[in-house]
């Protein structure tokens, strides 16, 4: 986003009780007037739960599944509204739907996932919601890509919208997990780094699938600072059309956040004493990594150089393989996460590479084959 993007602050458009996050809930779709009012006024005895969220159009994976009950929905949302005096939040994906949402006085929107994704439809709503003060939500999209989920805030912020907020639902992800969408909390803190003044609010029934993963998941975005909460629930989960696995009633959502530990910002004078002793460490060894990397990257040079001079191919597979085998070895020895540090090597063995390359270019073809220093 630009250095310095105009974005209001949360407080004036959705108040928090202190510290305490607050919390968007409601069912995953929005099947029935009387389910969507049962869940809604059961909600609504919950004073951290300030906004009623359900699905109106479901962007479903196949046509035959439920896709929403559309703008008959919006009516049920009103009356909901009426009756507990929650604001109410919908999805959008295409202008029609933001000026049927505004129609029926829906208080804010969120842009999911699959529409993140596609800069074209983005464009499309941000257009669409040129003039309006109507607050949005933006999703991540489904693939861990900072600069897409940076692009669809920015034109979205671009076309005059300052209510604006980002929401983290986690990443696909084709390795193995518990989860049903990888929470990358690194893509998350980054995004707070870029643009500090943007509120964020962790969807955990999107990034657990699972009711069983909700109370950590939830206890980890509040200990990273969130500043709210997007929970699926539902008076019946077990009957729901969509993501039944996902939801809980809202007594349920009630013991949850009874069991959240809610973590102060700072600290006295003696704990802000001792963090800032603690973090003068850490900055002294980042300035001695960096420093090794130096030399460890001038040793590089030499090795290149050399392997020019006798004509030698920059791959060395055996070299390679040893460096992995070893430095995991040392590494997990010494408490070192192996994932952790597979990808530290294979960043700087990617930097190896780049500058031994750039050294066979200089003044002639390089050998046909790369590889490890």
């Amino acid at each position: 986003m630009s250095p310095h993007p105009h974005i209001e602050p949360l407080s004036p458009w959705l108040p928090q009780q202190g510290d305490e996050p607050f919390v968007i809930s409601g069912p995953c779709s929005a099947e029935s007037e009387e389910q969507l009012l049962t869940t809604a006024r059961e909600l609504s005895l919950l004073p951290q739960v300030k906004v009623l969220r359900a699905g109106i159009w479901k962007p479903r994976t196949r046509p035959n599944d439920f896709e929403g009950a559309g703008v008959e929905a919006l009516k049920w949302m009103q009356k909901a509204k009426a009756e507990t005096g929650l604001k109410l939040a919908v999805e959008v994906a295409n202008p029609k739907h933001v000026e049927e949402a505004l129609n029926y006085g829906i208080d804010m929107l969120w842009i999911g996932a699959r529409t993140v994704v596609n800069p074209f439809s983005v464009q499309e709503l941000a257009d669409a919601l040129r003039g309006t003060d109507v607050p949005i939500l933006v999703k991540n999209p489904l693939t861990p890509d900072l600069k897409l989920w940076l692009g669809a805030l920015e034109r979205i912020n671009r076309a005059g919208v300052s209510r604006l907020a980002a929401i983290h639902r986690g990443f696909h992800y084709f390795e193995k997990s518990p989860y049903r969408n990888a929470p990358m909390w690194e893509i998350p803190i980054e995004l707070k780094r870029l643009v500090p003044g943007l509120p964020l609010i962790t969807d955990i029934s999107h990034i657990c699938g699972r009711r069983d993963l909700l109370q950590s998941i939830a206890q980890k975005a509040l200990d990273l600072e969130t500043n709210g909460l997007m929970i699926e629930s539902h008076f019946n989960p077990e009957a729901a059309l969509t993501d039944a696995a996902q939801q809980l009633t809202p007594a349920a959502l009630r013991q949850l956040l009874a069991n959240l530990i809610i973590r102060k910002r700072s600290g006295s004078i003696e704990f802000e004493y001792k963090l800032e002793e603690l973090r003068t460490e850490i900055d002294k060894i980042d300035v001695e990594l960096i420093d090794l990397l130096s030399r460890r990257m001038q040793v590089v040079d030499e090795i290149g150089a050399y392997k020019k001079e006798n004509n030698i191919t920059i791959l060395q597979l055996k070299r390679w393989q040893h460096i992995i085998e070893d430095r995991i070895s040392i590494g997990t020895n010494l408490g070192l996460n192996r994932k952790f540090l597979l990808q530290l090597l294979e960043l700087v063995h990617e930097a190896s590479i780049q500058r031994q390359t750039e050294i066979f270019n200089r003044n002639e073809q390089p050998p046909t084959s790369s590889g490890g220093a």
